[in-house]
């Protein structure tokens, strides 16, 4: 067995969508009405077919899990963060931990949290 994708929900697929892709380079795979298939492993999941699914409702900014992504010069992923996407909402910015990683952390525009950081 093994683990094959990660799900997000979002409110507004299409956002999404264009947000991965300038951000992380990730293009669409699959899209099939509402589920959404990008590259590395990540779907898109339409918040209105996912709360009838559950029967629950969604809770942006659970902090409960990240999606973590690696980028050798982060100074210039940053950069982009703030040029295209300025209103971002920001755990941390740009950080150096006690071993030496760079890493910045924030929300994408429905709430998941998403940490970017230098090789370890």
């Amino acid at each position: 067995m093994r683990l094959k994708n990660v799900l997000i929900v979002v409110k507004n697929i299409e956002k999404a969508k264009q947000f991965y892709h300038d951000l992380f380079g990730l293009d669409v795979i699959l899209d099939n009405d509402g589920n959404m298939i990008l590259t590395e492993g990540l779907v898109l999941q339409d918040e209105k077919i996912w709360k009838k699914f559950l029967g629950k409702d969604i809770i942006a900014k659970n902090h409960a899990c990240e999606l973590y992504f690696e980028e050798n010069d982060i100074e210039a992923f940053v950069q982009k963060l703030e040029k295209l996407y300025p209103s971002t909402e920001y755990v941390n910015r740009l950080m150096t931990h006690s071993w030496g990683q760079k890493v910045v952390r924030f929300y994408d525009p429905d709430g998941n949290l998403i940490e970017v950081g230098t090789p370890m």
